[in-house]
Parts: C-alpha cells; sequence; structure tokens
C-alpha cells in the first residue's frame, strides 16, 4: 500500500501527460514556455483571482509574496508554529521575525483570538496555514488585519481548491499562496508553486522577483531570484487539472468512509463550518502515537507525522524562543498537536478494501491498547 499512489494516477492519466510533455519536447521552450501562461490563466480563473503568479516551489511562492510586500529586518510576521519549516523559515531568511500565535483545536490552523495580543509596532503581515486540506478562519484573520493595517498571505500549500463560505482557498486574502509539490492534490513532477493576488502592484513585483528582478531583458529594477516554473512541470499540471475535482470528489468521499470506520476510535478529523477540504492529509488524534506508528508498521501500512516538531522548538529558533519567553507549553495546542497526530494513506486511488484495512489495524492497534 503506498501513502500516496502517484503510480496509480499516472496510469489514469498516462495519455494526457504524455500528450502534455511531448509537446513542449517539440516546442523546447523550457523556461516560461506556453504552457506557464495557459496554467497562470487557468489556476487564475478557478479560484476567481484576478492574477497568477506560477513560480519553482511552494516555498519559493513564500519568499515571492514577502518580498513583494517588502518585509525585511525589524518587521515581524504573525504565524503558526504549527506548520511546515518553510512558513517560518522564509519570513526569517528575509531578516524579519516569525512570531507566533497558537492554532485551534479543532481544525490546527491560526486561532485568530490570539492573534491581537501578538501585534506590535513591528507586525506587517499574518500568514496564517490552511492545513491539512482546509483553511483557517479567514474572515477573523482579515477583520483583524484590515483593523491593524497589515498584508495577509494565506500559506495555502495544501488547501488549494479547498472553499471557505464560496470563496477559493489561495484568492481570500492580500496574496495567497501554493504548493504543487508532487504529493499534494495538485502535484507536478517536480517542485512548484503559485502566488494569487488581486493586487497589480503586487503582480508586477512577484514575476520581476521570479525573474532575477527583470522589468525587461537585462534590465533588473529589483534584487530578485530565480523562482520560475518549469515549463515540463506546468504541462503536467495542466494535464493534471484535467481530473482534478473527480479526484477531490474520491478524496472527500475516502475520507468519510474513514471517518465512519474509525469515528468510535479514534479522534478523527472534522471539517469546520463554512468550509470544504481537499483532505491534502487524512490525519487522526492517537493517546499512543509510537505504539500506533509501530502497530500499522507491522501491518505494512505507510504513516506519516506532520508535524512532531512546533516551530518554537526548533534548535534554529532557540534563540529567538528565549528572546520572546517561549517554551514547553507556550503554545499548548500546537504542542498538543504535534505530540497526537498522525497521517494515513490519503489519495483519490485508495480502495475500498484497502481503506477497510486501514481502519481494521488502527481499531486493532486502539484495542489492544486498551487491554494493556
Amino acid at each position: 500500500m503506498e501513502f500516496v499512489d502517484l503510480t496509480a494516477q499516472y496510469r489514469h492519466i498516462k495519455s494526457r501527460v504524455d500528450t502534455r510533455i511531448r509537446t513542449v519536447l517539440e516546442h523546447q521552450r523550457f523556461i516560461l514556455g506556453p504552457e506557464v501562461a495557459e496554467l497562470e490563466e487557468r489556476l487564475a480563473a478557478r479560484v476567481g483571482a484576478r492574477h497568477c503568479i506560477s513560480c519553482a516551489s511552494g516555498t519559493d511562492a513564500l519568499l515571492l509574496s514577502l518580498m513583494a510586500l517588502q518585509i525585511g529586518p525589524g518587521d515581524e510576521v504573525i504565524t503558526t508554529p504549527f506548520t511546515f519549516f518553510a512558513t517560518g523559515e522564509m519570513i526569517t531568511l528575509l531578516g524579519a521575525r516569525p512570531v507566533f500565535v497558537d492554532v485551534e483545536p479543532v481544525g490546527y490552523n491560526l486561532d485568530p483570538e490570539k492573534i491581537e495580543a501578538a501585534i506590535t509596532p513591528g507586525t506587517k503581515a499574518i500568514l496564517p496555514v490552511s492545513l491539512y486540506g482546509q483553511t483557517a478562519e479567514m474572515d477573523a484573520i482579515n477583520a483583524i488585519a484590515g483593523k491593524h493595517g497589515l498584508a495577509v498571505i494565506e500559506d495555502a500549500a495544501q488547501s488549494f481548491g479547498a472553499l471557505y463560505k464560496g470563496g477559493h482557498s489561495g484568492n481570500l486574502s492580500t496574496i495567497g499562496c501554493t504548493s504543487f509539490f508532487p504529493s499534494k492534490p495538485l502535484g507536478c513532477y517536480g517542485d512548484g508553486g503559485a502566488c494569487f493576488t488581486n493586487d497589480d502592484a503586487l503582480t508586477r513585483a512577484m514575476r520581476e522577483l521570479r525573474n532575477h528582478g527583470q522589468e525587461g531583458r537585462y534590465r533588473h529594477a529589483r534584487i530578485g531570484i530565480n523562482g520560475r516554473l518549469d515549463t515540463l512541470q506546468a504541462a503536467v499540471l495542466l494535464a493534471k487539472l484535467e481530473v482534478f475535482d473527480e479526484e477531490l470528489t474520491a478524496r472527500g468521499e475516502i475520507a468519510g468512509r474513514y471517518n465512519a470506520l474509525l469515528k468510535d476510535a479514534v479522534q478523527t478529523p472534522h471539517v469546520l463550518p463554512g468550509r470544504t477540504s481537499v483532505w491534502a492529509q487524512y490525519t487522526i488524534e492517537v493517546d499512543d502515537r509510537s505504539g500506533m506508528e509501530a502497530a500499522l508498521g507491522d501491518a505494512e501500512i505507510p504513516t506519516a507525522v506532520h508535524y512532531p516538531v512546533p516551530l518554537h522548538l526548533q534548535p534554529v529558533y532557540a534563540e529567538l524562543a528565549r528572546e520572546m519567553g517561549w517554551g514547553r507549553e507556550s503554545f499548548p495546542m500546537a504542542e498538543r498537536a504535534a505530540q497526537r497526530v498522525l497521517s494515513l494513506p490519503m489519495h483519490p486511488y485508495l480502495k475500498p478494501a484497502e481503506i477497510e484495512r486501514v481502519a481494521e489495524a488502527v481499531k486493532a492497534a486502539v484495542r489492544e491498547k486498551l487491554r494493556v
């Protein structure tokens, strides 16, 4: 059993992918070829944003958004400690300070009720993460940002395709960033990402920044990066877009089946009101995670932990934690989740028998634990 079965997906869409790739190989425009522009147009239309700026990774998407907002030394960005490292890393890379705020206990996303207490004169932006496939409480976050004159950057690396009160993840704030890492619900065959915005000036900045700051050939208006999306990856994404809605439906059905089978055994994930999830992960909470991991491993069922160490407890942030007075129990919801979450196999091509097998192994591990 695969945790994410990209081989099964490729078999399903092989002709589409092969045709798209062959077209690129024939026209040989591997950098910013026509597929990149086509992809940007289709992605922007899908989320309802005026602009999509594709880039080389979800990490670059975060970096470009922060650079376009001119965030740098002396600035602060409020974000969550319960996320992949890149969220905080890109803030720090630019010389700014990540300021962590705890998460909600159900969706694991930034808790709006805790944000205002973290705002200082140095705060320039709020960076919520839409974790595991559903968005944060964006209306409340945007309202706080508006009150204090702050930008909001949605880290939608795990939630492209999700809805929040009818709006699309990625187009819910100043800038939305997503990732096309291969295991994402919409993933390419390498690294890839995109930024979304309705702001023309930010669009121009990010387009220039992703291409060495060029405003024209060999004319550099900014210090930028090499953050372009490869044409081949755009071609793969265009092929996958053709089945994306079909796959999202399948993910939802699989999550529903997991929930029905596991609801009396473990804490199952919950989609909050007004939202949909793309089920980038199917993540349960368990009391004895190491025991559950071992039991599922013995049953040859792959698992993953997203994420075992909150950012404020990462070694590289030890000095920042001392400065800020952060330690264990500073962000109890994030720390609790980090100790208890476990992701089970989730992809659109999971067979009913495989779902049953995973669920039975989880329930058997729980029963064994109760007997001890």
